[in-house]
């Protein structure tokens, strides 16, 4: 095997390269994995665009990329549950293992963690990655390597709809349809809910959510959501709400929009600070409010859901390139809202 392979490099904003660099050698309980495809997330951009993103500053060049599927091509020696051959999903945020946020369970709020292309840690916009195998997830010979990769966004609607308890009892509201409201939509649907309702501002992303089987979609900026869901559920409104876009008014507007005794997903991160809230009407209403950080112990859950269920998240990828074109290919998920959702590259 050689002893370089190509990655794509973010020297500085705006600017980004392929450039030959040192394939990395497993430690004893980490595994070689071959990526196949890989995703260009929100995040990914944003690093792009601004080199940060709140705290984490790109100081250094690094390589982006943290949603991917591939196959293992070595393993360390102590290395047992995986071997050379698997198809593998990654998880790419490696915990400690050892706080208390790690032993309860709660190990995305590890303080610890090491997560791809979160700066100074390098992603996986490369031929090669080597990961802790424990955050190496097997894939069936059915699933693509598509899939794979997008089980990561997936990750996040899945710990979404647990947080908020989601149940097939439920009606639901999305608020924004990129790759995370239409992914979590996806997932409610493996949650087993049907009545389903979601805005975004970009047309295409509301066909696209339509495609998808949503009750009815709406824009935000023309309509009346409050009034529309009444009419649509008969008064009865919906009682969770899932607020991915990170707009402002967007996260104000969700306690107007959830029945009294329902609850509030906030999963988009904003760009201020303070947003208002009426804070009289989420007592009076006894309304529950709950965060969402990443994802904790969903990969097993995606991968059984979805071998099992006629859920088809490939849906949300508009677009594919090679790494090689990875400028292009970030510049389009950077500009072209309008027209695309999930951008994958293939190294």
């Amino acid at each position: 095997m050689a002893s370089v392979m190509n990655a794509a490099v973010l020297n500085k904003p705006l600017d980004i390269e392929v450039k030959q660099v040192t394939i990395p050698k497993p430690k004893k309980d980490e595994a070689l994995v071959k990526v196949y495809c890989i995703g260009v997330c929100g995040s990914d951009v944003h690093y792009y665009e601004h080199g940060k993103i709140g705290r984490y500053k790109v100081k250094e060049p690094l390589i982006l990329g943290h949603e991917l599927a591939g196959e293992v091509v070595e393993i360390g020696d102590d290395v047992s549950h995986i071997s050379v051959g698997d198809r593998v999903a990654v998880e790419p945020g490696v915990t400690c293992g050892r706080c208390n946020y790690c032993k309860s369970g709660r190990y995305n709020l590890c303080t610890d963690v090491v997560f791809m292309a979160t700066p100074p840690v390098d992603g996986a916009w490369a031929e090669y990655i080597t990961i802790r195998s424990d955050f190496l997830f097997k894939i069936p010979d059915e699933m693509s390597y598509e899939e794979g990769a997008l089980l990561e966004p997936l990750s996040v609607g899945i710990h979404a709809m647990q947080r908020g308890k989601a149940s097939m009892a439920d009606r639901l509201f999305v608020s924004g349809l990129g790759p995370i409201g239409l992914l979590a939509i996806q997932a409610a649907k493996m949650f087993g809910i049907t009545e389903i309702f979601a805005s975004d501002v970009v047309p295409f992303r509301r066909e696209l959510a339509k495609e998808l089987g949503v009750t009815a979609v709406f824009d935000p900026i023309q309509e009346d959501i409050n009034e529309l869901i009444s009419t649509l559920t008969e008064q009865k409104g919906v009682n969770l709400v899932v607020e991915t876009s990170g707009n402002s008014k967007a996260i104000s507007d969700t306690i107007k929009i959830v029945d009294r005794g329902g609850r509030i997903v906030l999963i988009g991160l904003p760009t201020s600070d303070s947003i208002p809230l009426d804070i009289n009407q989420l007592i009076d209403g006894e309304i529950d409010v709950y965060g969402v950080f990443r994802y904790a112990n969903t990969y097993p859950i995606a991968i059984q859901s979805l071998s099992n269920s006629k859920v088809n998240i490939e849906k949300i990828i508009t677009h594919k390139y090679s790494l090689n074109d990875i400028k292009e290919a970030v510049e389009l998920a950077r500009t072209e809202k309008n027209t695309s959702v999930k951008v994958m590259i293939y190294p």
